[in-house]
């Protein structure tokens, strides 16, 4: 099964890194640590999916694809 790619980066702004799923719309979370905001966005993206499930909206399938990894297919 294919899963929502995940960006982690550090943000020097909020001091600590920020982890985003580009096909969620707005689904990003905190963390001081990588693994931090991971867990947070994993959370997140859990809300995401229940909230768009309740309100009967769609719900995007995974296809966000870095361009590092566009050009292998």
């Amino acid at each position: 099964m294919k899963d929502y790619h995940i960006n982690i980066f550090y943000s020097e702004a909020d001091g600590g890194y920020i982890a985003d799923i580009p096909d969620l719309t707005y689904c990003s979370a905190f963390g001081h640590t990588p693994a931090e905001a991971l867990a947070e966005v994993e959370r997140a993206k859990a809300a995401w999916l229940e909230a768009a499930r309740e309100a009967g909206k769609p719900i995007p399938p995974p296809q966000y694809r870095p361009a590092i990894y566009q050009a292998a297919g």
